[in-house]
């Protein structure tokens, strides 16, 4: 199989370096040979690559019949879809790292690669090297998945592990990231949560079999989340990571990005670092974990491979993977439900009746003082349906005066 590789840059580069790398065992399991013809690029010319595989001409691709798969690595919608519609339309494999096109026009390109008995393929597009969409597809396709929730991005994963580890600020450690390399010079993408927020729109998509926006998920980033919130959360044994959610229940859908406050006994606590985490439930198989690089030159080209493979053995049919056209509809943000952990001003004596009529209506209130942290104290609510919370929040501040200084949900699952 001759193949195209469009978009050199980090990806892609790691793309041919797997496909030299391993080539005796990639051949052996897909069954023939794996030849690249072309890569294009900005330039004529790449360091380290011949440049008789390197075009900066979309069209020589396109039209050339040889070429019977091509890897997408560019990013972005534009003119990425365009290119993967074309070749799609041609008979042509397509294979995408890109989460921004498959969220976009995933459905779009599915249609497509249907219509002209190809296949189109983006393992890598959530998770990096944690093959997650397989999973779904595949090992589960007998499955009732009714959630998953995952840490789905390095970069934040790493900020919050190392504010916890180190005690640092948000901004501190957002500084220590960039010059690692984990963050961009505009890192809003991670931190804000929008990544996050594409990766959670493909896996409810995969789950649902429908369409969904990445849009209509409720989007909350970590720059709220302060050093304090990280000491008593590990004062109290919980871990702050950002989690991207879907749950189905009957015929609805719900699903959020957001910094939750995660006990030690759920799997995706010692998720630490530039590590990803996904928890899945199904109705049969109960609870499972897929742990590892979720992003990375290797890793995440490693996932690229596995398509390439999947591409060669089934290189005469259509395999299906994705989702229809049709538009699913995610409930409001207020539907949801969880514990809430509050900073509240004042001090701890005289509270507990106070607190009981807004946010702990069964048993004692339990009330948290932060070594070194004057006139506040902290508490964890009930269960409590959002839409509740935010009005009960609003009455509390209202009718006592007292001013919450932060709140985090919880995962809802805690005794606390």
């Amino acid at each position: 199989m001759k193949i195209a590789i469009m978009g050199y840059g980090t990806i892609g580069s790691g793309v041919k370096e797997v496909l030299d790398m391993n080539r005796a065992q990639i051949e052996k399991k897909g069954g023939e040979n794996i030849e690249i013809k072309y890569i294009l690029a900005r330039k004529e010319h790449i360091p380290g690559v011949e440049d008789a595989l390197v075009t900066t001409d979309f069209s020589v691709i396109e039209n050339d019949p040889e070429v019977e798969l091509v890897v997408e690595s560019i990013g972005g919608i534009h003119p990425a879809y365009e290119y993967i519609k074309s070749c799609l339309e041609k008979g042509k494999h397509v294979v995408s790292s890109n989460k921004a096109v498959v969220d976009a026009c995933g459905s779009k390109l599915i249609r497509t690669a249907k219509e002209h008995n190809c296949n189109f393929y983006f393992e890598a597009s959530v998770g990096g090297g944690i093959p997650v969409i397989r999973t779904l597809y595949h090992n589960y396709a007998g499955e009732n998945v009714t959630e998953i929730t995952g840490i789905l991005n390095g970069t934040t994963n790493f900020i919050l592990t190392k504010m916890r580890e180190e005690g640092s600020s948000f901004e501190d450690t957002l500084k220590e990231a960039q010059r690692l390399g984990y963050a961009e010079r505009d890192p809003s993408a991670d931190i804000d949560g929008f990544d996050t927020s594409r990766k959670t729109a493909i896996l409810l998509s995969m789950t649902s079999g429908n369409r969904c926006r990445h849009e209509d998920i409720y989007t909350e980033g970590i720059r709220n989340v302060s050093d304090i919130d990280m000491a008593y959360a590990k004062a109290l044994g919980y871990s702050i990571k950002l989690l991207g959610s879907v749950q189905t229940v009957e015929d609805k859908y719900f699903a959020y990005v957001a910094p939750m406050m995660v006990e030690e006994q759920d799997p995706l606590y010692p998720v630490n670092g530039v590590y990803n985490g996904i928890r899945i439930v199904g109705n049969c198989l109960g609870t499972t974990m897929l742990y590892g690089m979720g992003a990375g030159k290797l890793p995440t080209a490693s996932a690229v491979v596995s398509d390439i493979i999947a591409a060669v053995r089934h290189k005469s049919n259509f395999q299906g993977i994705g989702w229809s056209d049709k538009m699913i509809e995610i409930e409001p943000m207020g539907g949801n439900a969880f514990r809430y952990f509050l900073r509240i001003e004042g001090t701890e004596e005289g509270i507990e009746k106070e607190l009981k009529s807004y946010f702990v209506e069964d048993g004692k209130v339990k009330v948290h003082v932060l070594p070194g942290r004057k006139d506040e104290f902290a508490i964890i609510s009930d269960i409590l349906f959002e839409e509740d919370f935010l009005s009960r929040l609003s009455a509390f501040e209202d009718e006592t005066g007292r001013r919450v200084f932060h709140y985090l949900r919880v995962n809802s699952g805690s005794e606390e």
